[in-house]
């Protein structure tokens, strides 16, 4: 009975000792991509959010110009040239793009993508 106990001890230990292990690479791979230092935590809090803002701003304008395009399309039996053909029946005005970025409109796929400029 005793190998036994020994033998479970053992096997605890190595568990958790892998268990460490893992985590702790995993810790290190997310503090490097991050910045790491406790430091730099505000200012890589603020950059996160940032790039989260411009992420939702893109969602939700093409989604809504894609709507406007759809609602032009069964009114009109084609899409758009241009998006300014949407303005203001359809939307009020072409919506502002984050910096550093522009507007592409498909005519023939009628859709709009947000991409670097």
């Amino acid at each position: 009975m005793k190998p036994q106990v020994l033998i479970s001890v053992v096997s605890g230990f190595v568990l958790l000792a892998g268990c460490g292990e893992k985590s702790t690479s995993s810790n290190a791979s997310t503090n490097a991509s991050s910045g790491g230092s406790p430091l730099t935590a505000p200012v890589d809090y603020l950059n996160a959010a940032a790039k989260a803002q411009q992420n939702a701003v893109k969602v939700i304008d093409t989604t809504s110009l894609d709507k406007a395009i759809q609602m032009f399309n069964v009114d009109q039996g084609r899409n758009p040239k241009d998006l300014n053909e949407l303005v203001p029946k359809y939307v009020p005005q072409i919506p502002a793009v984050p910096y550093g970025t522009k507007l592409v409109y498909d005519p023939d796929a009628g859709k709009v993508t947000i991409v670097k400029q």
